[in-house]
């Protein structure tokens, strides 16, 4: 019997080891293009991406103009097509089991969908079920509710039925604002102001995907 009917997944940092592969290295590169006198190391920003987020960091920090945040992103496009991240292992094994036992593997991230759809299908064979992505209006990124609630309205499922897993606040922010179980993905950002914040305020907490595995019971 599964114990949730579905999982919810964040992308980047969570499922895939993007940062460190290529979106800070892309975002290393629009720095120094854009404000070349500022220098930002991955801890930063990590921070920065935790809070306030990554679309603050660019508009209200870093103060970029609406031609500049359509420069980065289209650098962002441009690498990021050719590149398929590495995932964090025993992520093949939890999706390939909570499908053969009838479950759901959804995904809310800030990256496009069209990108998440591409890696899963690179790295597992197959599409998730769900993905609402970063193409999204602000009003229904997460932290917006409104990701989790559209998937509980299509899969006609309730909040005990979910849990969102994710690195950041804002997927813990979206999880409580809809009772939804959140579980810490600790084997991901190993920044100590992050992952005490991020231990202290979720419901469960992992610092492996086998601890994640055990968890489901898909460990036997």
């Amino acid at each position: 019997m599964l114990k949730y009917k579905c999982l919810v997944f964040d992308h980047d940092d969570t499922v895939v080891n993007s940062t460190p592969e290529i979106h800070f290295p892309v975002f290393e590169k629009t720095l120094s293009l854009l404000r070349p006198n500022i220098k930002m190391s991955l801890e930063e920003y990590t921070m920065y991406s935790f809070e306030p987020g990554f679309y603050n960091l660019c508009t209200e920090i870093l103060k970029f103009t609406e031609k500049e945040l359509e420069f980065q992103l289209a650098i962002w496009q441009e690498t990021v097509k050719n590149l398929i991240p590495s995932y964090f292992e025993g992520f093949d094994k939890i999706i390939e089991q909570q499908k053969n036992a009838g479950g759901s593997v959804c995904v809310v991230s800030h990256s496009f969908s069209e990108v998440i759809k591409r890696d899963y299908k690179a790295l597992f064979g197959m599409e998730p079920d769900i993905v609402f992505g970063g193409e999204l209006g602000e009003d229904k990124r997460k932290p917006s509710p409104y990701p989790l609630l559209e998937i509980m309205r299509i899969l006609d499922l309730r909040p005990c039925d979910l849990i969102m897993v994710d690195d950041l606040k804002p997927g813990l922010d979206m999880a409580k604002a809809c009772g939804v179980d959140f579980a810490y993905a600790g084997w991901s950002s190993k920044v100590p102001q992050i992952a005490e914040y991020m231990r202290k305020n979720s419901d469960f907490n992992f610092d492996t995907t086998y601890e994640f595995q055990k968890f489901l019971d898909f460990c036997r």
